[in-house]
């Protein structure tokens, strides 16, 4: 008897090997099928593999709660919504320029300036934008409100406000020391950008009586600049451009633009739920209801 079910428990096994080898095999084609899903996102929900979970700002305290969603862009002029997309990812700075291609390909050509607010705001969008398409952007970045202040500019611990002298290609700290270049890099993040870097380095912070109001830096090591010429480019660009009068008046009018036709959308059609699955179906529900909007529009302004 001891033997039979010794010989009988060793037949099993081949048997649970394979059954386990199948398991997993299963379990394998179904994470391979996830991480397509997926892209170079990171979620997804299992009910519409389209959709991405955002922060969405929907109960009476505006607290942020994960739901599977869309990003929803729009263009538009006095108002009405003249193009739109959906998008998977939650971040404003890499629809932009897929949005533009959009466009593009809707009305041919671009308008002279391409207005959005400071979600949009990075290098890469401003060389695209400025190079690729030649079209002028009046975009903030995260920082801009910050460095237009009295005390932000009056600050001698911002590397920003530090005397530099191009010739020697060297930076001069608060306590009148010396900030040397030490050496270039390069960052390319994960979409393949590649953004160019300088590197200074002060002399000696070991004895600096302004060392704790500087730097973070650890005992025996100095403060280390990270500079981006180009985007600092791009920053006094745009600085430049939202600061005279006949562009200033066309970035103040995206207030009144374009956050009453999400308004509309809302409040008024109280259109904040889809009924589909899908991107494309997504679109095409949100084409009717952005219709609407329009067509609301044209009748206001009529009566």
């Amino acid at each position: 008897t001891e033997i039979r079910k010794e010989l009988r428990s060793k037949r099993k096994l081949p048997k649970q090997a394979f059954k386990q080898f199948q398991s997993f095999l299963e379990r394998k084609r179904k994470y391979q099928h996830y991480l397509a899903s997926l892209g170079n996102r990171n979620s997804f929900s299992k009910t519409d593999y389209d959709a991405t979970f955002m922060r969405m700002k929907e109960d009476h305290m505006r607290n942020g709660q994960l739901k599977a969603g869309y990003n929803l862009q729009i263009a538009t002029n006095k108002q009405y919504i003249l193009g739109y997309d959906v998008f998977p990812n939650p971040t404003d700075t890499r629809t932009l320029l897929p949005f533009l291609n959009t466009l593009k390909q809707s009305f041919l050509e671009l308008p002279t300036y391409i207005v959005a607010d400071a979600g949009y705001g990075s290098e890469e969008n401003y060389e695209t934008i400025i190079d690729t398409h030649e079209r002028t952007p009046l975009i903030t970045y995260a920082t801009y409100v910050k460095e237009q202040k009295k005390s932000y500019k009056q600050n001698p611990f911002i590397p920003q406000n530090w005397v530099y002298d191009e010739k020697m290609d060297t930076y001069l700290c608060p306590n009148n020391r010396k900030v040397p270049f030490r050496n270039d890099s390069t960052q390319t993040d994960r979409y393949g950008f590649t953004r160019y870097l300088k590197y200074y380095e002060c002399e000696d912070c070991s004895s600096c009586s302004l060392r704790a109001n500087c730097t973070r830096a650890k005992k025996e090591s100095n403060r280390v600049l990270q500079k981006n010429r180009t985007w600092e480019y791009f920053k006094a660009y745009v600085d430049k451009r939202l600061k005279d009068t006949d562009t200033k008046k066309i970035y103040a009018q995206r207030k009144i633009d374009v956050e009453p036709a999400f308004g509309y959308l809302k409040a008024s059609l109280h259109f904040t739920r889809l009924s589909v699955r899908g991107k494309e179906k997504v679109k095409n529900e949100l084409g009717f209801a952005l219709m609407a909007v329009n067509l609301r529009k044209y009748t206001a302004k009529g009566s």
